[in-house]
């Protein structure tokens, strides 16, 4: 088993290499975790640098005194892989943000197809997107990773194709008539960005636009997949034959 991540705002240990963990992260680490002198923990600002520490101490309910003798950086894993995701029903939006990332998804963009049920608007958009952040976060955490997924805000069609146009290769996730994505050829850096349509499916209008972005419509398998799984098992695909994975 590695070894637990815990998220900090810097790195910056004193110069004994003595860092304090407190806050909501300590008091998990000590009052959940009840980690001990000994354990080994590792700290990271989400954005790649990171740390390995052993436990010295605890101070009361939510202090872990820890050493930090170095700090690393983790590269940005190429190629990126963004999944453009449209908006699911009630929380399986957050059921796909939380798979996505533990696979290992590098940006996640929530759009608002037209033939999305769901809708954010004012502060309900707003809590909605602080949901999906923090289940990035959570999931980071839980999958060992240093690096989160950036949840970017939610993405118009026009925001969506221009992303597209951008990318090294674009691909959309379609059933009809669509060729296999296992079987395309992509590139070994750069970005890749895939957009999963809602339940409804992409819309023509839709699927021209993200054509003329440069974007091919790609199929999955036989079945069809609901939007809150596609995009984690079409992740799973691209890392595997991009050699992430390997």
């Amino acid at each position: 088993m590695t070894a637990p991540v815990f998220v900090v705002e810097h790195l910056d240990a004193d110069s004994g290499g003595r860092y304090v963990l407190d806050g909501p992260e300590g008091r998990h680490a000590v009052s959940v975790k009840r980690l001990r002198p000994g354990e080994d923990v590792v700290l990271t600002d989400g954005a790649g640098r990171w740390a390995d520490c052993v436990v010295l101490d605890t101070e009361g309910k939510d202090r872990l005194i820890v050493r930090l003798d170095s700090v690393a950086e983790q590269p940005q894993a190429e190629p990126r892989i963004t999944i453009v995701q449209a908006l699911p029903k009630g929380d399986r939006g957050e059921l796909a943000v939380e798979t996505m990332t533990e696979v290992g998804v590098d940006a996640i963009v929530p759009w608002a197809a037209s033939r999305c049920i769901t809708q954010w608007k004012g502060d309900r958009g707003l809590k909605a997107l602080a949901k999906w952040r923090a289940t990035a976060r959570e999931a980071g955490k839980q999958s060992r990773r240093v690096r989160f997924p950036d949840v970017a805000d939610a993405a118009t069609s026009k925001q969506v194709a221009a992303l597209l146009a951008k990318a090294d290769f674009a691909a959309v996730l379609h059933e009809s008539g669509a060729e296999p994505l296992a079987g395309v050829e992509l590139p070994a850096e750069g970005e890749i960005v895939l957009v999963v349509g809602p339940e409804g499916g992409v819309s023509p209008e839709e699927l021209t636009l993200f054509a003329e972005a440069g974007a091919q419509a790609y199929r999955l398998g036989p079945s069809v997949l609901r939007t809150s799984t596609a995009g984690t098992a079409a992740a799973a695909l691209l890392l595997g034959r991009t050699g992430r994975w390997s």
